[in-house]
């Protein structure tokens, strides 16, 4: 494959009106990434048409459109990190130990390390897409649905890896999820399940309302409990910067977790969520010996924050290559393809050179510029702790009700935020995990349209889940996923016991 269009395309990204216009992007983007339930679909949604009236070229255009995305995946971490509140949905996984950083003084340093794996991601991802866009792009039209749904087993196996001291609760939390994810219309059926003839619920829970209810009302209203008997004290906000030596530790789960999120990125209607997800529970599989993941450590800061950039980079490949869009974002970015009368395909490469070499070049750039313009910003940002709790606990609160009613315009919906608010909080009390419900329902809303699919395809036959080569070796990674790590700590004990008796 020639790369003759990454070197044209570098002459148009580093014109002065698009490295503005890039610039700009990234710092939309970060805004836009921060607030909770607009997330980077609206914030393209909206400046789509602004930059075709204006009479951008396409190639301006992508670049700015495309800064504005993989800025809000950076600006997602900010919210999710000082107010446990996940600005969109690849920064769930990112509040489960940068919130615990943050309540220990370390909020800056937090922010720092996210914006450092960050950019690890962004790089990595970007560069991966330079030279295997077409070849993985073929691998993702050999993704049916019985792929996917294998797929998805093999995510929820990583699960595995979250069942520590209380597997019975973590189980269940997995569990609570999958069952809010048949809430609504069932697709195949046409018939309206569990929704207790409450208009709002036809079309399910929405991620977002059920995020904000179980992270940031319950902590909220664990707040105001503390608050009530005396015993909540404002944050300290110590530390700066990272060390190298941390920055140095974080490079290697940095690196695993682009890995798969840059692989699950590729793969159609998976995204940012299932990606840090998937890659977060690897990881505390892969690294923590000592149970500090979910307690503030810096390594399960920083996958899925690589992971939620390397996805949103990948979601181009099928985009550019296929014009199959990888996420809910890149289908808008495709609308502007349209508008400008440019058709996706295998050939883009060739026909439009500038255009497709433009905007990957602009994202060698736009990562640099994201983490220039953020490292600064980040003593800025962790001051916010110290707002007296007499503004933060209302200012939590009053941006989570903005949030929800913004994005579905329905006081509804925010009626039920709070009541799943409630639950999450009477759970945590109750010594309940979030983030294992949370997995439960992105990986299941996946995992059930893609069961039925492939079923509906098969006409009833389960036999097309062994059927192509894709499936059985994921069955096979999931499988193992799941007996090695047993067999291993049966081998552990077993030397241990003969040690003991020799």
């Amino acid at each position: 494959m020639s790369f003759d269009f990454l070197w044209q395309g570098m002459g148009v990204a580093l014109m002065p009106q698009n490295l503005l216009i890039g610039l700009v992007g990234c710092f939309l983007g970060t805004i836009i990434g921060c607030l909770p339930a607009i997330g980077p679909i609206n914030g393209i949604a909206l400046l789509l048409p602004i930059a075709y009236t204006s009479g951008l070229p396409a190639e301006s255009a992508l670049i700015l459109l495309a800064a504005v995305y993989y800025g809000a995946e950076y600006g997602g971490r900010i919210s999710s990190i000082l107010l446990n509140v996940p600005g969109d949905a690849g920064a769930v996984m990112t509040a489960v130990d940068g919130y615990p950083m943050a309540r220990r003084g370390e909020a800056a340093k937090a922010l720092a390390i996210s914006g450092i794996s960050s950019f690890y991601g962004g790089m990595i991802a970007v560069v991966a897409m330079t030279f295997l866009a077409v070849p993985l792009s073929l691998l993702a039209i050999k993704f049916g649905p019985a792929e996917y749904f294998v797929l998805m087993v093999f995510a929820f196996a990583t699960l595995g890896s979250m069942v520590g001291h209380e597997p019975v609760k973590t189980l269940l939390g997995c569990v609570l999820g999958l069952m809010l994810t048949t809430i609504g219309l069932d697709a195949t059926s046409g018939a309206y399940r569990f929704t207790f003839d409450q208009p709002e619920l036809h079309d399910g829970i929405e991620f977002i309302i059920l995020v904000i209810g179980l992270f940031s009302i319950s902590e909220v209203l664990l707040m105001l409990e503390s608050q009530v008997k005396g015993t909540l004290k404002p944050l300290a906000v110590t530390g700066s910067y990272p060390s190298w030596a941390e920055i140095r530790h974080i490079w290697w789960p940095s690196v695993r977790a682009t890995a798969i999120g840059f692989t699950i990125g590729v793969l159609p209607g998976t995204g940012a969520s299932v990606a840090s997800a998937v890659s977060y529970t690897t990881e505390k599989r892969l690294s923590d010996k000592e149970g500090t993941f979910g307690k503030g450590d810096i390594r399960g800061l920083a996958a899925p924050e690589a992971a939620n950039n390397a996805a949103a980079t990948g979601a181009f490949v099928p985009m550019l290559t296929l014009g199959v869009p990888g996420s809910g974002t890149t289908a808008v970015m495709l609308g502007a393809l349209m508008l400008y009368n440019i058709q996706p395909g295998p050939q883009l490469f060739v026909e439009q050179p500038k255009l497709v070499g433009g905007l990957i070049a602009s994202m060698y750039i736009g990562n640099i510029l994201l983490l220039i313009m953020n490292l600064p910003m980040v003593q800025l940002f962790a001051r916010m702790l110290l707002m007296p709790n007499w503004i933060l606990i209302p200012g939590i609160t009053a941006l989570s009700i903005l949030g929800v009613y913004t994005a579905y315009s329905s006081v509804m919906s925010v009626l039920i935020m709070f009541g799943i608010g409630i639950v999450g909080y009477l759970l945590r009390k109750l010594g309940f995990d979030m983030a294992p419900i949370v997995l439960g329902f992105v990986l299941g809303k996946v995992m059930e349209v893609n069961f039925r699919n492939a079923l509906a395809l098969s006409g009833g036959e389960f036999g097309i889940f062994f059927s192509s080569t894709l499936s059985i070796i994921l069955w096979i990674m999931a499988v193992a996923i799941v007996l090695v790590p047993i067999w291993l700590r049966r081998r552990q004990a077993a030397r241990a016991a003969a040690g003991q008796t020799a």
